[in-house]
Formats: C-alpha cells, sequence, structure tokens
C-alpha cells in the first residue's frame, strides 16, 4: 500500500465496518449462482486478517465455485502455506518485482526482503500449493531485472507473470514513459529462452501465455497498458467493507454491505448485482490516452483498496 497515502497517521476501517467471514462466505454463495466459479482473497495484504484460513474453509464450501486463490507479498507465506493448503486454497499469486535487494526496497518501501518470499514460495511448493509469480515492470526501476527473474524461475517451473506498470490510482501519475510493453518484454526473454504462445484458458483471461520452448512452463504477460482488454473482462470486486465494483480503475463502488445488514434476502441482492452488472460501461484502460492527457483525472480508487 503506498506509504505516502497510508502513512502512520493514516486512519484505517474500525473492524465493525469489515465484512464477516459470514457476510464474505453469502455474498460469494449470490455471485456464485450469478455464474462466478473462481475467487481470489487480495488486497492491500491478505495474510494480515486474523483467521483468514478459517475464511478460505468457509469458501470451500459454496456450492459451483470450482477455484479459490490468493494474491500475496509473500512475507507471511512460510508460516500460513501449509494451514491455507489444509484450509482448501488452491493457489497464490507472490508479487516479487526483484531478485536485488536493493531494488526490492526501493520499490516495496523496504518491508520485506527477497530472501524472505523466496522461502515463503518455497513452502507454499512444498504444502502442494500451485504459484504464480507476479512482477510489475519499471522503466528505469526494475527492467534490468526481468531476465535475472526469467533465469531465476525457469527450471521452478512457476508460472512467471509480467505486469506493465500502470497508473493505479492518485498516488502515481499515469507515466508511459515507465511503461516496458509485452512486446519488449517477451522480445527480451525470447532472445535468451526462446518462447512460444499458448492459447487462453478462458474469455476474459488477462494475462497473454507464452511457454518455454521443449517445456510446460509458462511466462504471462499483463499488458493494461498497451494492449487493452477491457472488452472481455469478466471480473468483479468486492473491497473489505461491502462495496461492489465493476473495474479497477473505478470511480465508486455500490454499497452492498448495507443492503446486506438491513435484512435484505438473497433474492434482493442478486437483483441489486445483476442491475449493476447489467449497467456496466467500464472502459478505462481504452481510454487512458485520453485520460492520460487530461489536467484534471477523476479520483479513482486505490489498487491497495480492491486488489489487482
Amino acid at each position: 500500500m503506498p506509504e505516502e497515502v497510508f502513512g502512520p497517521d493514516y486512519e484505517f476501517l474500525p473492524k465493525d465496518q469489515l465484512l464477516s467471514f459470514e457476510e464474505i462466505t453469502r455474498m460469494a454463495r449470490i455471485f456464485a449462482s450469478l455464474g462466478v466459479e473462481k475467487l481470489r482473497i487480495t488486497g492491500g495484504e491478505p495474510l494480515l486478517r486474523k483467521e483468514l484460513p478459517r475464511l478460505i474453509h468457509m469458501l470451500t464450501s459454496v456450492e459451483g465455485i470450482k477455484d479459490i486463490a490468493l494474491t500475496t507479498n509473500g512475507s507471511l507465506l512460510t508460516k500460513f502455506a501449509k494451514e491455507l493448503k489444509e484450509a482448501g486454497l488452491h493457489r497464490i499469486n507472490v508479487s516479487l518485482d526483484s531478485l536485488n535487494d536493493d531494488t526490492f526496497h526501493k520499490m516495496n518501501g523496504g518491508r520485506c526482503d527477497v530472501r524472505t518470499v523466496l522461502t515463503g514460495i518455497e513452502a507454499a511448493e512444498k504444502a502442494g500449493l500451485q504459484v504464480k509469480v507476479n512482477m510489475v515492470v519499471q522503466k528505469g526501476l526494475n527492467d534490468q531485472d526481468i531476465l535475472p527473474m526469467a533465469h531465476y524461475f525457469h527450471p521452478t517451473g512457476h508460472t512467471l507473470r509480467f505486469i506493465e506498470f500502470m497508473d493505479v490510482g492518485n498516488s502515481n501519475g499515469w507515466n508511459l514513459d515507465k511503461v516496458v510493453s509485452k512486446k519488449e518484454i517477451i522480445d527480451r526473454i525470447h532472445a535468451e529462452l526462446p518462447l512460444e504462445p499458448v492459447d487462453s484458458d478462458y474469455l476474459g483471461e488477462v494475462a497473454s501465455r507464452y511457454r518455454y520452448v521443449g517445456t510446460s512452463t509458462e511466462v504471462g504477460v499483463i499488458s493494461s497498458v498497451t494492449e487493452s482488454f477491457c472488452s472481455t473482462c469478466t471480473r468483479a470486486r468486492l473491497s473489505a467493507n461491502g462495496h461492489l465494483y465493476t473495474c479497477l480503475f473505478a470511480v465508486k463502488g455500490t454499497d452492498l454491505r448495507s443492503v446486506l445488514q438491513s435484512g435484505a434476502e438473497d433474492a434482493e441482492l442478486t437483483n441489486l448485482i445483476q442491475e449493476v452488472w447489467s449497467k456496466r460501461n467500464d472502459r478505462y484502460s481504452d481510454e487512458r490516452l485520453l485520460n492520460t492527457n487530461l489536467a484534471n483525472k477523476k479520483k479513482k480508487i486505490e489498487m491497495s483498496y480492491i486488489g489487482g
């Protein structure tokens, strides 16, 4: 979470304003009844939520849910990996932007070191969790680490996914000078570790997929900046305090928590979600170049609030 926004004096939401595990599970059941098959627990850092494995276990009981994943910075994985697997978690995405501690500290505010994250990844693999590693690439900051990351994770079998640097809120600007494009990332890796494209698994898959020739080990690129995928987006986001967002760059969400806690039946919540989803017209990434040139941007929700 951006330190310049969420500093030591930032007032976080009190616990009574957050959805309980029971409320989250109820919402998951309603979304599953509308066709949702995959759940991702994200943040902020989700492993800071007390008793998170209990929530994972509760979500495994939701009929229709086929996959539960978690996105984490990896700092607590060594402690929780086995418990998460036993609770029913299928896979994790671990954020790691460099194998160099100095660079990594610049990007994470010095909160964690590389060895801790790598040890967490090893613990997750040992526990039987499927692992993907996410690297946000910023030109001039960590783009020199693209190849070292590829060489390191190539023999492990873990999927490495590169994410084009993008404006994720109001704490940093939409600066195309800092973007390393999908094409450049793939060209750099292909020159040393030949790649071939892999077909998408499903409509709405956000990463362009490749594999190292002669192996089943994959590399992916999420290209929100240079190749938008708004037209095939199928993701909804529910914040910790129960607001529904239909876009990562949303201006505002729909308050489901108040409706839920007012005593509404499932049918009322279902109808509200259907109404919001049917009227969505989010296409921020499609419009990014226009927005880049606007003097006064809309105040977008922070990614650290609703996850990646």
